[in-house]
């Protein structure tokens, strides 16, 4: 639980590996009526024309990862810290912070039945578990993840490795896992999936509040 203007609040942590369908759940979460605040869209709108960590960005790695509208170049931004560690950190220890304190400050104001925390890097970091009451793992084989990955953004195989790699293992992943979907199979499976966690996690969240 957490204290936000709305008084205190059931947190869900969602996570899943790239490719896994997490931003699918979240979605189907949010439309059954919980509320959603997802670290990636935090970073997006942070890293947007006029976005506030750009200047800083702009600053440490130059003109050259900046489009012409003034958004990072995320294509130019990947490919330079997946070849330089030390440049990862740097853009760590950017955008991390400024997330973080974004993402606090939605979770204090966000309508919804219970809080769902939308974190793809939620095992690795580990920073934002402890704002969780549970942790749902969206999960799927690493060839699947692949698969998707290709056939959405078109990388070459050597960029989905890296990707893969920076990130936890499926094994490291569900060892955090309170709850797990399988999105193995096709958009139908994983919908009636979703819909029986919600309600599960209305329960939850309803008897975390009268206790």
């Amino acid at each position: 639980m957490i204290s936000t203007a709305n008084g205190p609040r059931w947190v869900l942590a969602l996570t899943g590996g790239i490719g896994s369908g997490k931003s699918a759940v979240a979605e189907r979460l949010a439309a059954l009526g919980a509320g959603v605040v997802d670290t990636d869209r935090v970073a997006h709108a942070l890293t947007a024309p006029g976005g506030a960590a750009m200047p800083a960005l702009a600053a440490v790695f130059g003109p050259e990862i900046v489009q012409a509208d003034g958004a990072m170049d995320r294509a130019a931004m990947r490919a330079r810290v997946f070849a330089d560690p030390q440049a990862r950190q740097q853009l760590e220890a950017i955008l991390h912070p400024m997330i973080r304190a974004q993402t606090e400050a939605e979770l204090a104001t966000c309508p919804g039945d219970y809080l769902v925390l939308v974190v793809p890097l939620l095992v690795e970091t580990g920073t934002y578990l402890p704002l969780a009451d549970r942790v749902l793992v969206v999960d799927c084989p690493v060839e699947t993840q692949r698969q998707r990955v290709r056939a959405r953004n078109g990388l070459p195989e050597a960029q989905i490795d890296a990707i893969l790699a920076s990130q936890a293992s499926r094994e490291a992943r569900l060892t955090h896992a309170d709850d797990i979907i399988d999105n193995s199979g096709d958009f139908a499976a994983l919908g009636l999936q979703v819909d029986v966690k919600h309600s599960y996690y209305l329960g939850l969240a309803h008897q975390a509040l009268a206790d």
